[in-house]
């Protein structure tokens, strides 16, 4: 990034050079948003789970409304870990200018958080 404190009359390679690292932000902040975005659909999968199985209580086959709700966990922890995958690669092929871009490591906790707590709900829907 070219010094904050530009000339008066800066040169076309300066102001180029900024507006690429301000490019290079906005996709940083663009990957956290896609992050948590991916973020809420597993946890609306693991609501739908929750949501299956509470409409489907009364059921002569509680096997299949069981079964039916763990695939919307898996499919959540699924979620969970290709978010981190695809944002650690857009990680990969930037470099932070002016703002300071989750960590990786922030992104795994969260993920691996999620995926205990997806996990927890699964096991609870099959002893309820």
């Amino acid at each position: 990034m070219p010094n904050k404190e530009r000339a008066a009359s800066p040169s076309k390679q300066e102001l180029a050079d900024t507006r690429t690292a301000w490019a290079e932000d906005r996709t940083m902040l663009a990957n956290e948003r896609t992050f948590s975005g991916w973020m809420r659909t597993g946890m609306a999968a693991i609501a739908l789970a929750l949501g299956l199985k509470a409409v489907f209580k009364d059921t002569e086959h509680t096997l299949i409304a069981k079964g039916a709700a763990e695939i919307f966990i898996v499919v959540a922890v699924l979620i969970f870990w290709s978010a981190v995958a695809q944002s650690r690669k857009a990680q990969r092929r930037m470099n932070s200018h002016d703002v300071a871009a989750q960590s990786h490591r922030r992104m795994v906790v969260l993920a691996s958080i999620l995926t205990v707590a997806g996990i927890l709900t699964g096991m609870i829907l099959w002893l309820l």
